[in-house]
């Protein structure tokens, strides 16, 4: 059993999942989106299970001073701000086999464990 998370390795929530996962012996193959951004078909998988607005993070600091709950863009524009800047998804996400998980969420990730 492995797991893929796509985070930001100073991000407590990131920190949080990778800690579940190898503390149950769980191989991870993590992904830092600071450093190489997710493949479009990856993306394209998260927005099918939980659309494009589950996947922001419409709380968080970097949602806020982008001015987004403002503006009105369309998929492919806030695509190319996700692109731009991750810190804009609730992080972490996270696949394993045909699970996938957004945020902090335990239960989701014990069912992967399953």
């Amino acid at each position: 059993m492995s797991v893929q998370i796509f985070g930001l390795k100073n991000s407590q929530a990131t920190r949080a999942a990778e800690r579940f996962f190898k503390e149950r012996g769980v191989a991870i193959h993590m992904v830092d989106l600071k450093q190489k951004p997710m493949a479009a078909g990856e993306i394209r998988r998260f927005i099918e299970r939980f659309g494009l607005a589950g996947l922001l993070d419409s709380e968080g600091k970097a949602y806020i001073d982008a001015g987004l709950k403002y503006y009105k863009l369309s998929d492919a524009e806030v695509l190319g701000r996700i692109e731009r800047d991750p810190k804009l998804l609730r992080l972490p996400l996270i696949r394993g086999g045909k699970v996938l998980s957004i945020g902090h969420d335990e239960e989701t990730w014990k069912a992967m464990l399953a």
